[in-house]
């Protein structure tokens, strides 16, 4: 619906939502800074603040805002926007010129206890000509203690992100005098945990998403890593050093890198890897290059199944090679026990159990977790999904994101979840990235401007919901002093990639298979 007031164009646009129909209201825009005079009509929100509207003219470019987020650099002009949604939800919208549009939003999300803007994705987004926005989830980086208050709890678990999609299509009617034709959220980590939340709860914000290591049981994943490191406090004598560790993973990579055909120090598939960490235990007077009978407990008890005090099994375990997560624990894992759970500042790691703190934290926060597999309403409007997981992950193990993708297809069917999702289990590569297999393929974290649909998930994905073609598999690149040393295709799950001859740091020397199936 357009009208006339006082000599401008007034554009109404409808927002769908799955909850409800949200309208939202802008005056139309010709000027960046224009935007600051463009109020947000809309009576079921408290409304969006636009705090600048800034046009950024690089020369030759500018750098993103210190401490607000990863720094990121940009070479082209653009009108940045930096608002607030209902007083507390910090936002940036990022928008080409008219001229170089592409007449798409992507959204981007952010990771680990967020707080900050998601800038790098932004600057990839509007160098391709998208629209590009970012929230810091409903808090700051610098509150310490957010996971006490329960609208930071909301916004972080599933509303600063649909709010967002709201805001962000509204300030792009202003500015262009229309809305985006498609739209598209990019996120890893925490990020890939909120496009999950997004096509769960809002299946009518994004077209399609990408979603990577989106630890869909958080609270579960959460529950490992605090008993893991609870059981090496208790018993001492099992403890692993980081270069134990490290002996594991070179260990069980060793003895099963070519079961895919080549010998590259990448195990494609850990899952049907035989790897024993009994095979580490010390021999008689062996000292060095080993473990102790204690530690290979250890690694034996981590890498099962974890179970609560009950012996309910709470996950799948890890696969052989992967090792805990090295340095400091993750900033969200007391906080969400402590605070988001028992609301104690007071609350200690050693009064954890784990069976009553899981029960409790799905009754404080039963929108921490992002496992509903029932996809069906974003299906149905034709919404498309890319999972991606490293297989080495320590902070999101694989199995959290396969098991994930499994009850979806019990859900939906197998086919019908064909038609919607790809799930793409990369190998060798650690948490959103790094490890020694390929890692650059379009997801969160590459640095390169967005690029082919061979080569990139992004691209990939507009491609299937735009023009109908689905994925097959995904070139990703391995890239060392900036340049390329190695290709490998990505294969849909469950096809994983087999060695068929050639040079092996080329893609066309592979091919997908199904699990299993003998190489030609």
């Amino acid at each position: 619906m357009i009208k006339w007031l006082g000599g401008m164009i007034l554009v109404v646009l409808i927002a769908a939502s799955l909850m409800q129909h949200e309208t939202v209201a802008f005056e139309r825009s010709d000027t960046c800074n224009a935007l600051m005079n463009a109020p947000l009509v809309n009576s079921s929100l408290a409304g969006i603040k636009v705090t600048a509207a800034t046009l950024i003219t690089p020369s030759p470019s500018w750098a993103s805002p210190v401490g607000q987020g990863r720094a990121a650099t940009v070479t082209q002009p653009f009108c940045r926007v930096e608002a607030v949604l209902e007083d507390r939800v910090g936002l940036e919208v990022w928008l080409p010129p008219a001229d170089k549009w592409n007449g798409r939003l992507l959204g981007a999300g952010v990771g680990g206890d967020a707080g900050v803007f998601n800038y790098p994705e932004l600057a990839r987004g509007i160098a391709a000509g998208y629209a590009a926005a970012t929230n810091d989830s409903g808090h700051k980086v610098t509150e310490t203690n957010w996971m006490m208050r329960g609208e930071a709890v909301l916004d972080y678990t599933h509303r600063s992100q649909h709010l967002m999609n709201v805001a962000a299509r509204g300030l792009i009617a202003a500015y262009y005098g229309t809305g985006p034709h498609h739209a598209y959220f990019l996120g890893c980590s925490g990020g890939g945990r909120q496009a999950y939340k997004e096509i769960q709860r809002y299946p009518q914000d994004y077209d399609g998403v990408i979603a990577g290591a989106g630890a869909p049981a958080m609270p579960e994943m959460s529950a490992r890593h605090l008993s893991q490191a609870l059981y090496e406090q208790r018993n001492p004598a099992g403890a692993m050093t980081d270069a134990s560790w490290s002996l594991v993973a070179v260990a069980a990579v060793k003895q099963c890198d070519g079961n895919d055909g080549v010998l590259d120090g990448v195990v494609e598939n850990p899952m049907s890897c035989g790897f024993k960490p009994q095979s580490l235990q010390c021999k008689p007077g062996q000292t060095d290059a080993c473990l102790s009978t204690e530690q290979v407990r250890t690694v034996e008890l981590f890498y099962s199944p974890l179970r609560d005090e009950t012996g309910k099994q709470r996950d799948l375990g890890l696969a052989p090679g992967v090792r805990t997560r090295p340095g400091p624990p993750s900033p969200l894992l007391l906080p969400m026990f402590s605070q988001g759970a028992h609301q104690d500042l007071n609350w200690r790691a050693e009064q954890f159990h784990m069976a009553n703190d899981l029960a409790l934290v799905d009754k404080m926060m039963p929108e921490l977790r992002a496992d509903d597999p029932d996809l069906s309403a974003f299906a149905a409007r034709g919404g498309k999904a890319i999972f991606y997981q490293g297989w080495l992950d320590p902070s999101v193990v694989a199995g959290y994101s396969i098991d994930y993708f499994q009850k979806v297809q019990q859900k939906l069917g197998v086919k019908p979840t064909e038609d919607m999702a790809r799930l793409y289990m990369v190998p060798g590569m650690l948490h959103c990235g790094g490890g020694d297999g390929v890692s650059q393929f379009g997801g969160t974290n590459d640095s390169r401007p967005i690029g082919d649909a061979q080569h990139d998930l992004l691209a990939a994905l507009t491609q299937w919901v735009e023009d109908g073609k689905a994925p097959t598999h995904i070139i990703g690149s391995r890239i060392e002093a900036g340049k390329v040393v190695r290709e490998r295709p990505l294969c849909p799950y469950p096809q994983q990639t087999m060695y068929r001859g050639g040079d092996q740091n080329l893609a066309n020397s592979f091919q997908c298979s199904v699990t299993g199936e003998a190489r030609p």
